[in-house]
């Protein structure tokens, strides 16, 4: 059989070949357009047990196109779908089978020609539906060759699941604003609807995820240019839920210290004997630096230690360490690793955790509803609220919070510019 199916005969005879377990590729209009506002030209499926790969044509300007609803029965047919980016796939096909690939590189998504027809139309929407389909082929069966197969990861598929709700939802924008600040190309590539998308990257090193698309950083918005501003409600108003002390609590709970005060920054403050704005200070300065001496006889920090120095000991002797609730491995082969830098690591691994069970409890508490999470940056969640359901909803989003025994704070606006 050749590798091009561009009818619906063709897809027939692929379909009747009973793959069980594949990998897929998708080629969407643009490779530089978000999955929310862009559509698909190509699809490469490759059989693990066969030794080519198949280019299913949706809408290409050299082929005849295939309706995506026969495409879905197809993908609905196999055992197992193994994509490199899950939460893109979503966007197109809601299928359950599909497992995320546990790849922390870019694989090489162009060739030579893919570069210079985007140098050459960089503003054309469909580039992907006119470079050669047999040059899309080729780069993705070269691509294969570095694709190996792991088990799910059952904590990942819940994290892409967790951020994924939120980017579906996108954030609505003043579009004067916007353009005012930002002199990028993102109403084309990001923005449909005076809506903007957003799009987290889940695969870093310590699993805390970036949020940065075309040329926005998402979760660090300048707080002093007006960019904020531009950031408005679609419903009736923003309300912010931010975790005080998220740190220091998480840090509790990693060595085994409960602080039983109801703000944490306060009582440092009369342990250090200093002000609130410095206490904050230098407790974020020895978490992620390390304790200072005249600090070392406070019970937090003698416990903090010791965690480090025990955790640093099993990493060197049996060549990883475990974090916990997603039970994702820190191994030895990470970088200029100390003793520091690794509790940090286990630090920032437990935030994400912590936060994707809160995200998914928020997205079934949302379910029907006209309010919707549309952003989240750490320690905070930046809700879209409707009057009518903001009682309701923020009484048992707060309990989601108190029962962690988790301490917040909230922000209210008619834009991001709280």
């Amino acid at each position: 059989m050749f590798w091009l199916i561009e009818n619906k005969d063709q897809l027939l005879e692929f379909y009747s070949k009973e793959y069980k377990n594949v990998f897929v590729e998708l080629i969407p209009y643009n490779n530089n357009t978000h999955p929310a506002i862009n559509h698909l030209s190509l699809l490469y499926i490759k059989s693990l047990d066969d030794n080519k790969g198949y280019m299913l044509c949706i809408n290409h300007t050299e082929t005849f196109s295939i309706n995506e609803k026969h495409i879905d029965t197809v993908l609905q047919s196999f055992n197992n779908i193994y994509v490199r980016d899950k939460k893109s796939f979503l966007y197109y096909f809601p299928i359950k089978k599909c497992i995320q690939l546990n790849i922390e590189f870019e694989l090489q998504s162009s060739s030579k020609i893919h570069s210079h027809y985007y140098n050459k139309f960089s503003d054309r929407e469909d580039i992907n539906r006119i470079i050669p389909v047999v040059k899309h082929y080729e780069t993705y069966e070269e691509n294969f060759k570095q694709i190996s197969i792991q088990p799910k990861d059952e904590f990942l598929d819940k994290t892409i699941l967790a951020f994924f709700g939120i980017e579906k939802n996108g954030i609505k924008i003043d579009l004067n604003i916007f353009n005012s600040i930002y002199e990028t190309k993102c109403p084309i590539y990001s923005i449909q609807d005076n809506t903007i998308y957003t799009q987290y990257n889940l695969l870093t090193t310590t699993r805390r995820p970036s949020n940065r698309f075309n040329g926005i950083n998402f979760a660090a918005l300048n707080k002093e240019n007006g960019a904020r501003k531009s950031f408005i409600p679609k419903n009736d108003r923003f309300i912010e839920i931010d975790i005080s002390a998220y740190h220091p609590t998480l840090a509790g709970q990693l060595v085994n210290y409960n602080f039983n005060v109801p703000d944490i920054h306060a009582a440092f403050a009369s342990l250090y004997e200093v002000d609130y704005a410095k206490a904050k200070e230098l407790t974020f300065k020895q978490l992620y630096g390390g304790v200072f001496d005249e600090y070392k006889h406070l019970e937090f920090f003698q416990k903090t230690t010791e965690f480090i120095n025990n955790n640093w000991k099993t990493f060197n002797n049996s060549g990883k360490v475990t974090a916990p609730i997603s039970g994702y491995c820190f191994n030895n082969q990470l970088p200029n690793m100390n003793p520091q830098k690794l509790f940090n690591y286990m630090l920032q691994n437990l935030e994400t955790s912590t936060n994707v069970g809160i995200l998914l409890k928020i997205h079934k508490l949302l379910v029907g509803k006209k309010s919707q999470i549309v952003l989240y940056t750490y320690d905070s969640f930046l809700f879209d609220m409707d009057k009518d359901e903001e009682d309701m909803l923020l009484k048992e989003i707060l309990f989601m919070f108190k029962e962690l025994k988790l301490n917040v704070k909230l922000s209210y606006g008619n834009d991001y510019n709280f």
